[in-house]
């Protein structure tokens, strides 16, 4: 019988324990096929800190940090100037890399650091107790904002790739999504591009991935997606943000 389709050999055979509709399974897969395609996994160095996305580290197949919470991309520096030859991504929730990260975010951006972050947005703290992060959405009832997010008092969301672009070593940034097939497949190609980037030495690249968390959020899965879709979508700028300049210009 002809194999049509088989596990990338950039993970590991370790069943996923994420909580049932959420997408981080679909995000991790994704890394692990470009791992594999683009021949970086014996290359390569993940950092991943505390929370959902630090679970990462039993499921890819190459080397792995675990970095304090919010430390990940200043890790992830630290091991690239060490090992400039080796391929190194952080791996970070919303909170992580936009709150208590958001200064290693900012500086490695402004650095230009060779690195790659993937930031997977869900608008919430996801294993830490469901609390508010800097990107849920106004009227969003976490936790900490049981009565929905005011933003008089508690600010607004914060679309973190669109501050990026205005970094001049932030080189690519791309905002994409993994609600539907078309979506989860732009989404490949964004990860592909950015990975690209650090091979060619071009400096920082950046791709946020909207994805879900029914569990904290209170829905099931199918209404989790719905949510992403109908709330999330309309607030965070989506697509190719920023491009190199070999491409044809600073922004798409």
């Amino acid at each position: 019988m002809k194999s049509i389709f088989t596990k990338t050999t950039g993970l590991s055979d370790r069943p996923f324990h994420y909580c049932p509709g959420c997408t981080h399974g679909i995000i991790h897969r994704l890394i692990g096929e470009l791992l594999e395609e683009m021949n970086l996994i014996e290359n390569t160095i993940g950092v991943a800190p505390v929370g959902c996305s630090g679970f990462c580290e039993n499921y890819f197949m190459c080397d792995m940090i675990g970095a304090a919470h919010g430390r990940a991309v200043a890790v992830a520096t630290g091991a690239k100037r060490a090992r400039p030859d080796r391929f190194v991504f952080t791996y970070q929730g919303d909170g992580d890399g936009a709150s208590i990260g958001l200064a290693e975010t900012m500086s490695a951006a402004a650095r230009g650091e060779r690195i790659t972050s993937i930031f997977v947005n869900n608008c919430i703290y996801g294993m830490t107790g469901g609390q508010m992060a800097p990107t849920s959405l106004v009227g969003q009832k976490t936790s900490t904002s049981p009565y929905g997010r005011d933003a008089m008092t508690m600010g607004y969301p914060l679309d973190l790739p669109k501050v990026l672009t205005q970094i001049e070593g932030a080189v690519y940034v791309a905002s994409v999504s993994v609600d539907t097939p078309q979506a989860i497949k732009e989404a490949k190609k964004a990860l592909r591009k950015a990975f690209q980037v650090q091979r060619d030495g071009l400096g920082y690249s950046f791709v946020s991935i909207l994805s879900t968390c029914p569990t904290n959020w209170g829905v099931t899965p199918v209404e989790a997606l719905e949510w992403l879709q109908t709330k999330m979508k309309p607030n965070f700028t989506l697509g190719e943000l920023k491009v190199p300049a070999t491409e044809g210009g600073s922004e798409a």
